[in-house]
């Protein structure tokens, strides 16, 4: 009898994704970079936010209730996770959108129409990253890789790596996050590491999310990473030079003929590390 093999799963976790948000690095990334590993025999899930921006009717949006209905508590509040999905019909490809009420039903994505940047983006930051695994394990679906995009995915490095360590679909996970030029100047709210606080994740994974910013975030994701991928033509120097010191698998830049090809070869290359 011949056995199946199992087809390579990566996860994507984007924080903007194109058609529903305008072009940008990465939300063409997120729109091109799963339908070319689909297409090269890999099985996708990819998720992003809900954002109030995003019309619901255009794009074909629908709640899948057997996924929907649980409770995040932050903060001691209790914030319902309401799973949307909708196709991108000529990739043949599903998005997953992570939604709730009280965070993304505003009609912007990270900064209110005088341009100031929202106060609980931090809370808004937790409940997208613990909204995404807790999906990914209703659906029962174990991912070989797991592809951070963009500041606003920076905490799943850090969950998967210390709070769901232990649970049997991430233990064998490579997480991977990309840096872009997506920088932000604001600091997020101080009350970060006391809503960080989690079964599994101790004070000594948190001191570096002390006075939490953009750059503060994108180096504890680069932390708890297995590897880095440089993901626009220019990103902040200091990061750079963090992710080069790290010592980790890095994949420098490439553009747009050749990215899609570039990081399939990485992820073959994480994959067989693991292996051996």
């Amino acid at each position: 009898m011949i056995s199946k093999v199992e087809k390579t799963k990566v996860l994507y976790v984007m924080q903007e994704i194109t058609p529903y948000l305008k072009e940008n690095s990465i939300s063409t990334i997120g729109r091109y970079l799963p339908q070319g590993i689909q297409e090269r025999g890999r099985e996708i899930r990819t998720f992003m936010p809900k954002y109030g921006n995003i019309n619901e009717r255009r794009n074909q949006l629908h709640e899948v209730i057997r996924l929907s209905g649980m409770n995040l508590i932050i903060d001691d509040a209790d914030h319902p996770l309401i799973i949307k999905v909708a196709s991108i019909q000529q990739a043949r490809m599903q998005v997953y959108f992570i939604d709730n009420e009280d965070y993304f039903h505003r009609k912007a994505v990270f900064r209110d129409k005088n341009g100031l940047f929202f106060e609980d983006n931090d809370e808004r930051l937790i409940f997208f990253a613990r909204g995404v695994i807790e999906t990914v394990k209703k659906l029962g679906w174990p991912p070989d890789i797991i592809h951070c995009h963009g500041w606003f995915t920076s905490l799943i490095p850090l969950y998967i790596k210390r709070a769901f360590k232990d649970n049997p679909l991430f233990s064998f996970s490579t997480v991977i996050y990309s840096l872009y030029d997506d920088e932000f100047n604001e600091k997020l709210n101080q009350d970060l590491i006391k809503k960080l606080k989690f079964d599994k994740i101790k004070e000594v994974d948190l001191k570096n999310y002390r006075n939490p910013d953009y750059i503060k975030l994108a180096k504890s994701a680069m932390k708890y990473a297995d590897a880095i991928v440089i993901s626009s033509e220019k990103v902040n120097p200091e990061l750079e030079e963090f992710a080069r010191t790290t010592e980790k698998p890095l994949l420098e830049y490439h553009g747009q003929e050749t990215y899609i090809e570039a990081y399939s070869d990485f992820y073959d290359k994480l994959l067989k590390n693991r292996k051996d």
